[in-house]
């Protein structure tokens, strides 16, 4: 191989190397909240739910030159999610979370990881720093893989990035059949919230 072309060829593959870094997401300072409501005629007997994410892991490759080669990979121990007692009778948050991670919800135990891997990235920049995105990528949940879209606000620096926003899941596209109460009357619906503020700092800060 000429000189002059391996040269070139070395100075590109670091150009793309030098503008893609890597963020990793700060479990402690991010959130990922799940909102469960209630449908059904009975449904005003019924309580509505929220459900945290206590362990939220992964990283973010971001392409400076061009974000919609960007890429994230998020992950969240489906054991680790409880729920809130907040808005809950006495004593029932721990009688739902129980249920929720049992075999005819999550099947915790059996599907312990709950996994977000995304394959394409379209941008829209709002101002400097500042970036409107959807993000496609496929959803393992309960066993199951589906492709998702996820939109969402990004504020990128170079030493961190915070990501903001909300989409609506439905259980049955995963295999989860929402749960009854009172004969049918009150039920779980199909589908639920997922609001959530991700922070990721890059690698060495």
């Amino acid at each position: 191989m000429p000189a002059r072309v391996f040269c070139t060829l070395l100075l590109v593959s670091f150009g793309s190397a030098a503008a893609t870094r890597t963020f990793r997401i700060d479990s402690s300072g991010s959130s990922l909240r799940i909102h469960v409501g209630k449908t059904g005629i009975g449904s005003f007997a019924g309580h509505e739910h929220e459900v945290v994410a206590r362990s939220v892991q992964g990283e973010v490759e971001i392409d400076f030159e061009d974000l919609s080669r960007s890429s994230v990979e998020m992950s969240i121990d489906a054991t680790s999610l409880t729920v809130s007692a907040r808005d809950e009778p006495e004593g029932d948050a721990a009688k739902v979370e129980q249920a929720m991670k049992g075999s005819h919800v999550l099947d915790a135990a059996r599907f312990p990881v709950i996994r977000f891997r995304s394959q394409q990235v379209t941008v829209k920049e709002l101002h400097a720093g500042s970036y409107e995105l959807n993000v496609a990528g496929d959803l393992l949940l309960h066993g199951a893989v589906q492709p998702i879209v996820v939109p969402l606000q990004v504020q990128l620096r170079d030493d961190a990035l915070t990501g903001t926003g909300n989409f609506v899941l439905k259980q049955t596209d995963f295999g989860i059949e929402p749960t009854t109460a009172a004969g049918g009357l009150v039920k779980v619906e199909d589908g639920v919230t997922v609001t959530f503020h991700i922070i990721a700092r890059r690698d060495g800060t």
